[in-house]
């Protein structure tokens, strides 16, 4: 396990892979110890640019490897390092693989000494870049074990220029003793299983080549309880490992070995990195390194990521955004390449699966100060339960399960940590009501807890859940905060408040979630106390939760290589000189403005458009949008209608005639597009991020400023409400539908174009759309809508063009193309026989309405002759008034034909194909009132 964390979490970028450095390996004799007298050897390996040299020397890069590796494990990123013009040096520690001495868990005088001899080692060669004579320019990379000996060294000796510890410690005895008080024997809760990882990957390892299930005899000069660790060290973890408790003098021999000894004294700039998912040394690690760092006015730079000792190396996404921090600090501070990178802050969150097939997809966040895990603003959520007992289970077995040590090769620890399990009658629980919206979380959160014990002390461990209702309740990366609490009264009534701050976290808590705070009492990764005992234990008052307004950054793509650096500019010249003929060929096309239509939104003339195989899908359209007008663009399936649509957003190219946009002739990629909102066939957004993100992110990429957007009244325009924080995968589909009428709306556009806007909204929803359209258009802009609903486009619009087969068969005010409507409502004493009697008349269509009701198209037949022959029949005439209706209108117009939906091709290759090919519509000899609204598709 130690040796995959060590090989996978250096982080780097990909740099060319071209040979352009030699290797050599050798033993490089060390002088260390208390009393810097000790010889110990050392393995190391030598990377060399190859042009580097007296005359062009150098700056170097010592990489360091973590618990249980070897140089071995870093030797691809110092191969990268080596190929982009550092000198690398790569060395296996003290007791592991082929080196002399032993593990002093990264002591100043063996570790951090022997890396000194190394640091002195680089300054007598000619080829490294001097500062002073005796000081090379010299970084410090490292992850875990590595990480500290980078923040160590820095603090140990001054000639170090820059360090890139990852995923390291801040104080080790409270790493392994969490909530320590720091005096006499400690209080701290023991982290037996991570510190079983720990002192295991120092044991003796097998001979090479023994048998599977032989037992390996140690060699004579190893002692077999303690491996290759150093007397001292071994001791201490057999005391705290048997007792859950370290001594004085145990604790000082860890925090020797612990930055925070030597924060103050580091003046190299500082890029820390932490992992998010990591019960090892969470963030609140590399949050006191980074505190204690910038203190001096030392530079410091955080990250933070979604793996670490429990999540593996992240996603690729996560790792890509890594290794180009990596660079830009090394680069500037070493090579003296690249502006400063700055101290902003980054993180990121798990967003979902790649759809490529590539795992987990993580998106990287950014803001300009690193605020600590106490985040830059906090929310609190009431809890709500009473004082409840919790059983602490005999030497703490059954225990509770949050998180497996160990597991890093793929993130299986993450994924190991959703499987939590709290043992029954060992918990408290305490709960918020729903969320009323999404909370984004961004440090560590803090709650306050009361406990009762009949011994006086308890051990407890307080998380925080995430409980959906549906799906139930998952622990955000296993993290758990372990609490040891003395002095405690035997009734909960006397108990005072005790303030735990739980893990930092990187969680979206979704709107109509709960929190759970969890209060157990056993961990099977912690040390609990032997006897059994019942406490009691409260926690109503409240979660706080910590946020950063950060902002999304771009996630570097591992194509982007330096290798192909040159090739990129070729492209990049090309495709600029392609835009450059493609405009000039555009404003030669469009030979400026067209002075007549200079101020109408939309004008089409002579529409055709001619697919490849011959379809005539739009035969010859013409029509006017102007200001102030919402037009409805009618037509049954097969009309062109979309293809039309298609060819005004610039997506088709027409086979003949002219679109203007303001007096603009429309081509694809068009400038004046930019005038235009759209919104067809159908909404497209990325599931994984929320609704203001999505709006955000398509804004961007229009190239103009976020303030042009108008963005809170398309947010108001779709009703979201605190939605809109919500991702996208969780909408419905009215909302989406809502979300993308508020996307074409954004910079609100002078010509808005709708397909459908009213699907999927509910009646509320529709009536709220129509009063917006007609508000947006009495504003001087226009709207063109496409719709299929013919009584809200009666209502809402106050133009309509009605195109069928490919062409116009009626356009104007909605009033006059209704006037035209042949539909007569007749109220008769027996509808069968009024029905019977009218088509005998020569009425073609005649359709029940109710009981007593008939409507009937008369297609020429005069009304008066209609009622004679009722009369005559003997059926009861009691009123006759005409039906002027949208849809009877464009009923009579389109000949009411009738298709199978089953067998057309949809929209423009389905009745349009049917019509070129000279085939005639089906027509029953009285279509029903049910077949008619299919036709229109209500």
């Amino acid at each position: 396990m130690l040796l995959a964390l060590a090989a996978g979490l250096a982080g780097w970028a990909v740099w060319p892979a071209a040979p352009g450095y030699t290797t050599g390996s050798q033993t490089i004799t060390v002088l260390t110890g208390p009393d810097g007298a000790t010889p110990v050897s050392l393995d190391t390996t030598y990377y060399r640019p190859a042009a580097a040299s007296a005359a062009h020397p150098v700056p170097a890069v010592l990489l360091a490897h973590g618990f249980g590796g070897t140089k071995d494990s870093v030797a691809s990123d110092a191969r990268d390092l080596a190929g982009h013009g550092y000198a690398v040096l790569t060395w296996t520690a003290e007791g592991f693989g082929r080196s002399g001495g032993q593990i002093h868990l990264d002591s100043p005088d063996w570790e951090v000494r022997d890396a000194q001899r190394l640091v002195d080692w680089l300054a007598a060669r000619p080829e490294i870049r001097k500062d002073a004579p005796g000081d090379p320019r010299v970084g410090v990379v490292g992850g875990s074990y590595g990480g500290a000996l980078a923040l160590l060294l820095a603090g140990y000796d001054r000639r170090v220029d820059a360090i890139v510890p990852e995923i390291t410690w801040n104080d080790l005895a409270a790493a392994f003793l969490p909530e320590s008080t720091g005096a006499g024997p400690q209080q701290g809760v023991f982290k037996r299983a991570w510190a079983g990882v720990f002192f295991g990957g120092g044991g003796i390892s097998p001979p090479a080549g023994l048998p599977l299930g032989r037992i390996a005899r140690p060699s004579i000069a190893a002692d077999p309880a303690c491996g290759r660790f150093a007397h001292d060290v071994c001791q201490a973890y057999l005391s705290v490992a048997t007792t859950g408790s370290a001594t004085a003098d145990q604790v000082a021999l860890f925090r020797r070995s612990s930055p925070a000894t030597i924060l103050p004294r580091i003046t190299a700039p500082t890029l820390l990195v932490q992992g998010q998912a990591d019960s090892l040394f969470p963030l609140s690690e590399a949050d006191a390194n980074a505190r204690g760092i910038a203190a001096n006015g030392t530079p410091v730079r955080v990250a933070w990521y979604t793996g670490g000792h429990d999540g593996g190396s992240g996603p690729q996404s996560d790792q890509d955004r890594l290794r180009l921090l990596t660079v830009r600090w090394l680069d500037h501070y070493l090579l003296g390449s690249g502006a400063a990178p700055g101290e902003s802050f980054t993180y990121s969150r798990i967003a979902g699966f790649d759809a490529r097939g590539n795992g987990l997809v993580a998106l990287g966040y950014s803001t300009a100060r690193y605020p600590g895990v106490g985040g830059q603003s906090t929310t609190t959520v009431p809890l709500v339960g009473p004082p409840q007992p919790a059983a602490n289970p005999p030497n703490g077995t059954p225990g509770a399960v949050s998180s497996l040590p160990g597991l890093t090769t793929g993130g299986l620890g993450r994924l190991a940590s959703g499987a939590v399990r709290d043992v029954p009658g060992q918990h408290a629980d305490f709960v918020s009501a729903p969320l009323t919206s999404t909370l984004e979380v961004v440090g560590a959160p803090v709650v306050q807890v009361r406990a009762a014990s009949p011994s006086g002390e308890a051990v407890l461990f307080v998380k925080l859940y995430d409980v959906d209702p549906r799906s139930g309740a998952t622990l955000p990366d296993g993290l758990v905060a372990p609490v040891h609490l003395t002095g405690l009264p035997a009734s909960i009534a006397g108990a005072r408040p005790v303030t735990v701050t739980l893990p930092a976290i990187v969680h979206e808590f979704q709107s109509g979630h709960l929190l759970a705070v969890v209060v157990a009492t056993s961990d099977q990764a912690y040390a609990t106390p032997a006897a059994p005992a019942v406490y009691v234990v409260s926690a109503s008052g409240g979660v706080t939760l910590p946020a950063v307004s950060g902002e999304p950054i771009a996630n570097p793509d591992v194509v982007w290589r330096w290798v192909l650096a040159g090739m990129v500019v070729v492209l990049a010249l090309g495709l600029a000189a392609a835009i450059w003929l493609g405009r000039r060929r555009h404003r030669l096309a469009d030979r400026s403005v067209e002075p007549a239509h200079a101020g109408t939104p939309l004008v089409v003339e002579g529409l055709r458009k001619v697919y490849g195989d011959g379809l005539v899908a739009v035969a010859g359209v013409d029509f006017t949008v102007r200001r102030g007008q919402v037009v409805g663009l009618l037509g049954p399936n097969g009309a062109g209608k979309t293809t039309s649509l298609r060819v005004l957003m610039g997506l088709l190219e027409p086979t003949a005639g002219d679109i203007y946009v303001f007096g603009h002739r429309l081509v694809p990629g068009a400038p004046v597009l930019s005038r235009v909102g759209s919104l067809v066939e159908g909404p497209g957004f990325l599931p994984h991020l929320s609704g203001l993100a999505n709006l955000r992110l398509y804004w961007r990429s229009t190239g103009r400023p976020e303030a042009d957007a108008r963005l809170q009244e398309a947010l108001d325009i779709a009703a979201l409400g605190d939605a809109v924080h919500r991702r996208v995968r969780t909408y419905s589909h009215g909302m989406k539908q809502r979300l993308a009428i508020a996307q074409a709306m954004l910079g609100l556009p002078d010509l808005l174009v709708l397909d459908e806007p009213t699907d999927g909204l509910d009646p509320p929803q529709i009536a709220e759309m129509r009063r917006v359209l007609r508000r947006y258009a009495t504003r001087g802009r226009a709207v063109l809508v496409s719709s299929h609903l013919l009584a809200e486009v009666e209502q809402t619009c106050t133009h309509v063009v009605v195109v069928h087969r490919g062409q116009v068969v009626a356009s104007g005010p909605v009033e006059g193309v209704v006037g035209d409507s042949p539909s007569v409502q007749f109220d008769v004493s027996d509808v069968a026989a009024a029905t019977e009697v009218l088509l005998q008349a020569g009425v073609s269509s005649v359709a029940a309405e109710g009981d007593g009701t008939l409507v009937a198209d008369l297609d020429g037949t005069p009304r008066a002759a209609a009622v004679a022959a009722l009369v005559r029949a003997g059926v009861d005439v009691n009123r006759v008034v005409p039906r002027r209706r949208l849809e009877d209108a464009f009923l009579a117009l389109v000949g009411g034909e009738r298709r199978d939906p089953p067998t057309q091709r949809s929209d423009v290759l389905g009745g349009a194909h049917a019509v070129d090919r000279g085939e005639e519509p089906r027509r029953p000899p009285c279509p029903s009132r049910t077949a008619r609204r299919r036709d229109t598709g209500r």
